[in-house]
């Protein structure tokens, strides 16, 4: 099996720019027409005055750093990752790896994992995952409004229903090369004053390694909080890349296959990755918004015209995910369930 190279290609570029801040405060019809905008042109924004607090943020993340700053045998008492707990490198079952070690939980099942206090780790994820449950059906609900499609809940209706197929994901980046570290209790800190500023982490050469490779994420929309550590970047093709500027009080949103599905294509599912690029330790919570397995995923009748047909043959969510665990990270999938090229719906 040939693993991919955890180094990115001497060919990349990366380009500084601008990417979309919307504010949830601003006027609804507003905020709609901002997010269809963003979603047609980099399936990609950042919300702000989301409405999740910053204890139930800081909540997790405390449970998050205790969790990863445990020994290597107390965590991997939750795992392995099949599909659910903890995993370390390895990133699926085809042999992807990265500078990554995670966990992956049932939103509906919290792992009860190797904690002193299970019971309020439990507690977090729970609060947390109701909270960006919520900005999760509020962005899908403005989708469907900028989209002119009559229901409303055609997206959201797929995370709310009982038997969704969501999960959390915690993805723990830890420093490379830190400059200094020592160990208090199972907790290891890093002196972090010496650490390279945003745009210096960002092209530290032979220090950049992939923490996660490029991938688009398969579910319906991801809702994903970091702290305030470089890593996230998108894809804009021909090899560059835009790097996301950290801030932990926003949440950034991308599409997810499932939903440019939906969206007769007019949304893209954005190809994105993480650096492990830092010298502080990297912290993301990404909820993936899923639908039932036996959802039946094609897009509202709204969204198919004379001039741009169907692009997707129908499928379930059993179907597609079956297809996302035969691929490696990178594959494309979408392209599978395709009843015609982009070409051809353009002409």
């Amino acid at each position: 099996m040939v693993l991919a190279s955890l180094a990115p290609s001497s060919a990349e570029k990366i380009r500084d720019m601008e990417l979309p801040i919307i504010n949830f405060s601003d006027k609804r019809s507003d905020v709609s027409k901002m997010i269809v905008k963003a979603s047609e042109e980099f399936g990609f924004f950042k919300v702000i005055n989301h409405g999740v607090s910053e204890d139930i943020i800081r909540n997790l993340e405390v449970e998050c750093f205790e969790f990863f700053g445990k020994t290597a045998p107390e965590k991997q008492k939750a795992g392995p990752a099949n599909p659910y707990g903890y995993g370390s490198k390895n990133i699926g079952f085809n042999g992807d790896s990265g500078e990554v070690e995670y966990l992956i939980m049932d939103t509906k099942n919290p792992l009860s994992i190797a904690s002193a206090e299970p019971t309020r780790f439990s507690c977090a994820v729970r609060v947390y995952v109701e909270a960006v449950r919520r900005v999760g059906c509020e962005v899908l609900e403005m989708m469907a409004e900028g989209l002119g499609v009559p229901d409303t809940s055609v997206f959201s209706s797929l995370i709310t229903h009982v038997d969704n197929d969501s999960l959390l994901r915690l993805n723990h980046y830890p420093p490379l090369l830190p400059p200094h570290h020592f160990h208090t209790n199972n907790l290891t800190h890093y002196d972090t004053s010496s650490a390279p500023s945003f745009p210096q982490q960002l092209n530290a050469g032979k220090n950049n390694r992939i923490g996660f490779g490029e991938h688009t994420d398969p579910q319906i929309l991801t809702i994903l909080r970091s702290n305030g550590v470089a890593g996230l970047q998108i894809s804009l093709g021909d090899g560059v890349w835009v790097p996301i500027s950290p801030d932990p009080t926003a949440l950034c949103v991308n599409v997810g296959d499932v939903l440019q599905a939906m969206t007769n294509g007019r949304f893209v599912s954005v190809i994105h990755r993480a650096m492990a690029n830092s010298d502080k330790a990297r912290m993301s919570m990404a909820y993936f918004c899923a639908p039932p397995f036996h959802a039946k995923i094609a897009c509202p009748k709204e969204l198919v015209t004379l001039e741009r047909p169907n692009l997707y043959k129908p499928f379930t969510w059993a179907e597609y995910k079956k297809v996302v665990y035969s691929l490696r990270l990178g594959d494309s999938r979408l392209k599978l369930f395709k009843l015609q090229s982009d070409d051809e719906t353009r002409d």
